[in-house]
Order: C-alpha cells, then sequence, then structure tokens
C-alpha cells in the first residue's frame, strides 16, 4: 500500500465511531445478589392499582350486620328502595317479590326497604329493614334498625339484639375511621346479583308452590 492509501486508511479508522450502547442494554437489570430477597418480593399495598385490576362484584348478601361489624349505609337515596319481601327463616333466605303478586300471598310477604351497607373490610351487602306498621302497632325490633341504618349514613354502628329490651342496641364507633369507598356499581346492578336466584316473578315459584302445599 501506498503512502498516500495507508494515510487515508488511518484517517478513516479514526473518524469510525464506537458502537453505540442501545437503551435496552442500559435498562436491562442486573441479576439480585439474592433472588429470594424479601423486601423486593414483596408487593406494593396499591398493588391492584398498579397493576389495573378491578375487582368484580359477584356476590351481594342480602342480611342484616354482623353484631361484631362497624357498618356504614350508602348516603344516596337512589342506594335504597322499599320492596316486598319473603323470608324463609329456616333456610334463612331472603326472596324478592314482585308486587303483582301480594294479593296472592297473604301473610307471607313483609313490606321493607333495602339499604346498601358495608363493613370495614369492604364486604358490600343489602340490609333489610322492616318498614314502620301502617296499622301503627309498635315494633321496636323494626323502628330501632331502621334507627341504626339511618344513623349509619354519616356515621360507623354496629347494631346487637337485645332481648330483654326486646330491640336492637346501637353502639357508634368512637375512633376516627374514614369512610368507606363504596364500589362504583349502580343500585339496579346490586338487586340483580343479590336477587338472580331470589326473585319471585310468578305463582309457579317453587317456594310459592311450596308454601300453597303444591310441592
Amino acid at each position: 500500500m501506498s503512502e498516500r492509501n495507508e494515510k487515508v486508511g488511518y484517517a478513516i479508522a479514526e473518524q469510525t465511531p464506537a458502537p453505540i450502547e442501545t437503551s435496552q442494554q442500559q435498562s436491562t437489570p442486573s441479576a439480585p445478589s439474592d433472588i429470594f430477597d424479601v423486601a423486593r418480593l414483596r408487593l406494593s399495598q396499591n398493588f391492584v392499582d398498579t397493576v389495573g385490576v378491578k375487582k368484580a362484584l359477584l356476590t351481594v348478601p342480602v342480611r342484616k350486620p354482623d353484631r361484631q361489624w362497624f357498618v356504614r349505609v350508602h348516603p344516596d337515596p337512589a342506594y335504597r328502595l322499599d320492596v316486598a319481601v319473603l323470608e324463609l327463616k329456616d333456610e334463612r333466605e331472603t326472596y324478592l317479590v314482585d308486587p303483582v303478586l301480594l294479593p296472592e300471598l297473604p301473610g307471607e310477604v313483609a313490606p321493607k326497604i333495602l339499604f346498601t351497607a358495608i363493613n370495614r373490610q369492604q364486604v358490600l351487602f343489602l340490609w333489610p329493614v322492616r318498614l314502620p306498621n301502617i296499622d301503627n302497632r309498635r315494633d321496636n325490633w323494626g323502628s330501632s334498625a331502621l334507627q341504626a341504618a339511618q344513623l349509619a349514613i354519616s356515621s360507623w354502628v354496629r347494631i346487637a339484639s337485645n332481648m330483654n329490651l326486646g330491640a336492637y342496641e346501637v353502639f357508634e364507633a368512637s375512633a376516627s375511621i374514614p369512610d368507606p369507598v363504596w364500589p362504583e356499581v349502580e343500585f339496579k346492578n346490586l338487586l340483580e346479583i343479590a336477587f338472580r336466584d331470589h326473585f319471585i316473578r310468578d305463582l309457579d315459584h317453587p317456594v310459592v308452590k311450596k308454601l300453597r302445599g303444591e310441592l
């Protein structure tokens, strides 16, 4: 190679850039020294928010609060409803009844208001409370439960049966407890979930036939 060619080749070599490290190479994490490091493996408290997962609401119990629960009632009046229900005491089951069937079920159906409620463990449920008697008969159980539900709209409360008193005792939480986080579900959907297998719409329903002695 001539002296001129040697100089040109040297100049080209000098101008050739060094390999550029890609962003993928730069961001590749190094292997941890301890693959079972507890602090590294522990999930954060907001894990659900981080991965964008939304919990599906598949079950909505229809029941009164457990005596050990502190509960709140949804403040929006759209999340409560006056309904007719049929309760099977032995089975501990509550059925929603279509109002058109009321004349066919005398003495079997009770008028109640369904409150949307939640406990401190974020268990959402429908709380059925007997409506005041239209014949002015005294009902301490129903009236005390109704007062408890109304108080639970703004405060965390716990209720317990007092057989000697013949009514529910209501206890308001003394500690400062944050307000509940209500699921973003319409009341109509709550009804559908709660009563999907417990809705009496006609006289051919097995519960009605059993009450009539047809089964």
